[in-house]
C-alpha cells in the first residue's frame, strides 16, 4: 500500500520505518525542515519502562494539594477558557480510581516492555548511535513518605514483569557515585537495570536517514491544513508550503494515512468529528555541556520528588520534566527554568559545565490515562499513533511495530487496548 505518515517526530519516523520494512510505499509529511525537531528535540532521554505508573493515580490528590499555588510545581494547571482543557481534567480525575490505575499500568507496561525490546533489536540491526547508555535507571527519593509509597509501586511493577528493585542509600551511591555529595538528601531509591537512556533527537534523525535510504520519502516544510473526507474513507490531506508562502494547497493522496502529530493531532481530527482525549502538557528541559573533569552522573536518574529526569548524553547532561497545562503556549517560564538548574546543583554541587545551560520546552501529547491512542479511526483508511505523553521515546518503537501489524491485519504482540480491536 501507499501510506502517508503525518508527523516526523520519534513516533512518526519509527512508524514510517516499520511500515516500510513491512513492504509498504511510505511518505512522511512534516512542517519542520528536519525530523525530530519538536517534542522529540530535547526530551528527558529515558527509555523508562519503570516509569509506567500514570500521573493519574489515587496518590495524586495529596500531591496536588502540596503543589497548589506553587508556580514551580511539578504539575502546574493554568486555567484557561478552554472546554478541551476542562474535559481533559475531568477525565483525568476519573482515571485516578484504583481499578483504572491498575488497568492503565498493565497496558502501559506491556507496550513499554515490547517497545524496549524492539528498540534493542533495531539498534543492533542498523548499528544506530545516539549517545545511548544501557546502565539502567535509578529512581531517587528525598521524602520518606514518597519512598514508602514507591516500595508499593515497585512491587506492583514487578508483578507486571518490570524488574524494579528497591534499594537503600548505600546502594544508590554504588549505582551512581556522582550522588555522593547529595547523600544527606537521599532516603532510598528504586533501580531498574534493564532500562536505558539516549538522545531521542539523534535517534530520530539517524533512523530518518536510514528510512530515506530504504525508500521512505520525507517531505519537510509542508504545513498540514486539513484532512479531506471522502465518504467512509479519507480522500487525502491538504498541505501547503511552510508559513503559507505558497498559495492554495496541495492534495496529498494515499491508500492509508497515519496521524502521528502529537499534541496537534486533536486539532487536525476535530473537523472530521473525531474527538480524542489528547491535551498538550508543556515539559521543560535544560542541556548542560560538561567539562571533562565534571562530576556528573552516568546512570540515568529520576528525581521522584521534583518529577525530573537526568540523562547523560555523551558530553552533555539533559535534565527534563514537570508538566504545565497551558494550552499550546510554548513560552519559557524563567522561574521553572531556574528551578531545573537549581535542582541540578543541589544534587551535584561539584558539577562543572563547559558552557551555559540551554533551556527548551515542548508539548507532550497527554491522555488522561497516559495510554497512547494506537489503531484505526472511524474512517477505514485513517490510523492514529498519538497521545504518548511523557513516554513517547519509551513507547515509540513498540507503538510503530504494533501499528504496522494492525495495518497489515495482524494482532500485535503486546496486550494493549488498541483502537478498533
Amino acid at each position: 500500500m501507499k501510506i502517508l505518515v503525518l508527523g516526523a517526530g520519534v513516533v512518526g519516523t519509527t512508524t514510517a520505518w516499520y511500515l516500510a520494512r513491512a513492504g509498504h510505499q511510505v511518505a512522511v509529511v512534516d512542517r519542520q525542515p528536519q525530523a525530530g525537531m519538536e517534542t522529540s528535540f530535547a526530551n528527558g532521554g529515558q527509555i523508562s519502562v519503570s516509569h509506567a505508573e500514570p500521573w493519574a493515580n489515587p496518590h495524586v490528590f495529596a500531591r496536588l494539594r502540596q503543589w497548589l499555588g506553587r508556580p514551580d510545581a511539578p504539575l502546574l494547571w493554568r486555567w484557561r477558557a478552554d472546554p478541551a482543557q476542562l474535559a481533559w481534567g475531568l477525565r483525568f480525575l476519573a482515571e485516578c480510581r484504583p481499578g483504572a490505575t491498575r488497568r492503565n499500568i498493565a497496558a502501559i507496561v506491556a507496550l513499554a516492555l515490547y517497545s524496549r525490546s524492539q528498540l534493542g533489536q533495531l539498534r543492533a540491526e542498523l548499528g544506530l548511535q545516539y549517545d545511548q547508555l544501557t546502565r539502567g535507571i535509578l529512581h531517587i527519593y528525598t521524602n520518606r513518605q514518597e519512598f514508602a509509597a514507591a516500595r508499593v509501586a515497585a512491587r506492583t511493577m514487578r508483578a507486571y514483569g518490570v524488574e524494579r528493585e528497591s534499594v537503600d542509600v548505600d546502594a544508590c551511591l554504588e549505582i551512581e557515585p556522582a550522588l555522593s555529595d547529595a547523600r544527606h538528601l537521599l532516603v532510598g531509591g528504586d533501580y531498574t537495570r534493564a532500562d536505558e537512556s539516549g538522545d531521542a533527537h539523534r535517534f530520530t534523525q539517524a533512523l530518518a536517514e536510514r528510512a530515506s535510504g530504504a525508500g521512505v520519502v520525507f517531505r519537510h516544510g509542508l504545513v498540514i491544513d486539513k484532512l479531506a473526507p471522502g465518504g467512509r474513507q479519507l480522500a487525502g490531506v491538504v498541505a501547503r508550503g511552510e508559513s503559507g508562502k505558497s498559495s492554495g494547497g496541495e492534495l496529498l493522496t494515499a491508500d492509508a494515512y497515519v496521524v502521528a502529530l502529537g499534541s496537534y493531532s486533536p486539532l487536525l481530527l476535530k473537523p472530521l468529528g473525531i474527538r480524542i482525549p489528547v491535551y498538550p502538557a508543556k515539559g521543560y528541559s535544560l542541556t548542560l555541556p560538561l567539562a571533562p573533569e565534571s562530576r556528573a552522573p552516568s546512570v540515568s536518574l529520576t528525581d521522584d520528588e521534583r518529577r525530573l529526569v537526568f540523562s547523560r548524553l555523551g558530553d552533555r547532561l539533559r535534565v527534563a520534566g514537570t508538566a504545565e497545562f497551558n494550552g499550546y503556549n510554548l513560552d519559557l517560564d524563567e522561574l521553572r527554568c531556574q528551578a531545573l538548574l537549581q535542582r541540578v546543583y543541589q544534587l551535584f554541587p561539584h558539577l562543572k559545565s563547559a558552557g551555559p545551560a540551554q533551556f527548551w520546552c515542548g508539548l507532550r501529547p497527554s491522555t488522561p490515562s497516559n495510554r497512547p491512542l494506537i489503531g484505526r479511526s472511524r474512517y477505514a483508511n485513517l490510523w492514529l499513533n498519538t497521545g504518548h505523553g511523557t513516554l513517547g521515546w519509551t513507547l515509540a518503537c513498540g507503538s510503530a511495530a504494533a501499528l504496522a501489524d494492525l495495518i497489515d491485519g495482524r494482532r500485535p504482540v503486546p496486550e494493549f487496548p488498541f483502537l478498533g480491536c
